[in-house]
């Protein structure tokens, strides 16, 4: 099989994964992209372990159904707990968004000292601190969980005083837990479209140069090098992208936020 023509199939419990799609779609043009949003179970984070790896092998069937050569976890939630179960389950690779992240961090961070935002279910999962202390021991390592930023970028409030300030109250407390922190890694897929005040409230907190790493961009740039950055050796033309939920309400509201731009159509199906 030429790298060109390899499927990439990512799945979400919603719309956040779009943010993977459109950095893949920057970083691997020449490829298709199956994307399934599991909207009907949104959110995964308020699941337990056992049904988020249930919903996510479900998801997983979808895709390999598809004939995807490559498996892309968007969700952070069944990246901290089902990762396992779906590579065993799994005839083709599977990768999460979580190591990426953690390596995309090391990769830019000054000190090693590291500030993780996300879910309330994927902080609490300790996923990010273990996967990043697990690369560099001696990395510091803290994280605080910010559960209105999903709503605030699925509403659009991406760029207002709102966002700032719930920006303000979260980060706040991640740099009262280190005021030494040199990179912020967003571990949750919607976070990207709040990226620009995030930064902005990090950097004026902190008083210094922050790095920001986001797990959309961490996990495309993941799958540039599984294909040997074969973004140069695919076909000429775009690749197509066909994009599937498992409820449709709010979806042409919200996919062209995420993806930058309007998907001709979201498919309806049962998984």
């Amino acid at each position: 099989m030429h790298l060109g023509d390899a499927r990439i199939g990512v799945f979400d419990s919603g719309v956040g994964g779009l943010t993977v799609v459109r950095a893949l779609r920057s970083a691997l043009p020449g490829h298709d992209i199956i994307y399934l949003g599991d909207t009907a179970r949104v959110p995964y984070g308020t699941k337990s372990p056992r049904t988020v790896e249930r919903y996510s092998l479900a998801c997983q069937r979808f895709l390999l159904d598809h004939a995807v050569d490559l498996v892309l976890v968007a969700c952070n939630t069944a990246s901290a707990t089902a990762l396992p179960a779906l590579r065993e389950a799994s005839a083709v690779p599977v990768i999460g968004v979580v190591e990426p992240g953690a390596e995309s961090a090391l990769r830019v961070s000054r000190h090693r000292r590291i500030g993780v935002i996300g879910t309330l279910a994927t902080v609490g999962s300790g996923a990010y601190p273990r996967a990043i202390r697990a690369l560099a021991p001696d990395s510091v390592v803290v994280a605080e969980a910010c559960p209105l930023l999903v709503p605030l970028a699925e509403e659009g409030w991406t760029d207002d005083d709102i966002a700032r300030a719930v920006a303000h109250r979260y980060l706040s407390r991640l740099f009262a837990q280190d005021p030494g922190l040199d990179t912020l890694v967003l571990g949750c897929t919607h976070y990207p479209l709040l990226r620009a005040v995030l930064a902005e409230i990090a950097e004026a907190l902190a008083g210094h140069p922050i790095a920001v790493v986001d797990s959309a961009t961490a996990l495309a740039v993941a799958a540039d090098a599984h294909f040997g950055g074969s973004a140069r050796s695919g076909r000429a033309g775009g690749g197509s992208l066909h994009c599937f939920a498992t409820d449709t309400s709010r979806l042409e509201e919200l996919a062209p936020r995420f993806l930058g731009e309007r998907p001709a159509s979201f498919a309806l199906v049962d998984i």
